[in-house]
């Protein structure tokens, strides 16, 4: 998966300003042209508590059955305290395996005795850990990962990584936070930067963060798109709108989105051209989980084809609303 050529694209973005300066922030398609993902959503795990074992295996036996070249962790990895020792033992399965992994923060993660920060730093010491974050934005891990052809070092896809924060920084309104102004800035220019690289056109992207956007709970509510996968609450979102999804609909980049926070759903939404999409919960007992078994969200990506695919892997090998981007959502519109 990766080379030594991988040194003249990470000069090049280094300079480029397009991300910071970690040499291990490159991914590569392999030979045959192919790239997995695995997303874990949602261990809540607790160190010593044997509520937690559920969620332990569930990732040892995904990571052996789905090989991936590239692992996520999209928010609320730990739920109690010694944080940094969770989170080195649920890290450390994928670290000692020798796969490339990030993370994303979610509201829970520093309320167990460490800060974002003193969390990131910990994660970064992990070895494959691909993380970093961008300096004088809000939150804390927002960053790129490019993934450059298997011919070259030219970035053939984008995976975007956000910190969605935890609560609302706004006086009077309540409930969770919102991926900030600046954040979105920092987006823009990032992919208005590789978009010129790429010739005028966007490169293929997609985003992780934790929280979802106000649009999963209008694209889930509205009779005409289209839904697959299980929705058993409403999405808990942002109150108010700060104009993510309209940005990444001006971008043209990014093609789908996949969160967590909500551990009783796993499905996709196709809303105006994205989808909006959840992993699955993949922690024990240790909060609310009605989907049963636990599990995980693994995506497939090919260079050079339009869109991807995905499916839910559950604890114990069965395999769940396996689609294809985009055509799953188009194939009644021909």
């Amino acid at each position: 998966m990766f080379n030594i050529k991988r040194n003249i694209i990470f000069v090049v973005c280094v300079f480029a300003g397009l991300f910071p300066m970690n040499a291990q922030n490159v991914l590569k398609f392999n030979a045959d042209k192919k790239l997995k993902i695995v997303q874990f959503t949602d261990v809540h795990y607790i160190t010593d508590d044997a509520r937690s074992d559920g969620a332990l295996e569930n990732i040892r036996e995904t990571l052996d059955a789905e090989n991936p070249d590239f692992v996520v962790f999209t928010g609320d990895i730990v739920y109690g305290e010694p944080a940094d020792k969770g989170l080195r033992e649920v890290l450390g399965l994928v670290s000692e395996r020798k796969i490339p992994f990030g993370i994303t923060f979610g509201n829970h993660d520093d309320e167990f005795g460490l800060t974002r920060e003193q969390l990131f730093e910990i994660a970064k010491n992990i070895p494959y850990n691909m993380i970093s974050t961008a300096p004088d934005v809000t939150g804390v891990g927002n960053y790129i990962l490019p993934v450059t052809s298997s011919a070259s070092d030219k970035p053939a896809f984008l995976l975007y990584c956000f910190d969605s924060n935890t609560y609302s920084s706004i006086e009077e309104v309540k409930g969770y936070g919102h991926i900030h102004f600046d954040q979105i800035a920092w987006y823009r220019k990032q992919s208005l930067a590789y978009t010129g690289n790429n010739g005028g056109i966007p490169v293929p992207s997609i985003a992780f963060f934790h929280i979802p956007l106000p649009e999963y709970n209008q694209a889930a509510a509205d009779e005409r798109a289209i839904l697959t996968g299980t929705r058993k609450e409403k999405a808990c979102a942002p109150e108010l709108n700060s104009g993510m999804f309209v940005a990444m609909k001006e971008m043209g980049d990014i093609m789908a989105t996949f969160v967590g926070h909500d551990h009783d759903n796993d499905y996709a939404v196709w809303w105006h051209g994205i989808m909006l999409a959840y992993g699955r919960y993949t922690g024990g007992n240790t909060v609310y989980n009605n989907l049963k078994p636990n599990g995980a969200r693994v995506i497939e990506i090919t260079e050079g084809e339009k869109g991807f695919r995905t499916w839910i892997r559950l604890y114990g090998g069965d395999i769940i609303h396996e689609i294809k981007y985009p055509d799953f959502f188009l194939k009644d519109k021909n």
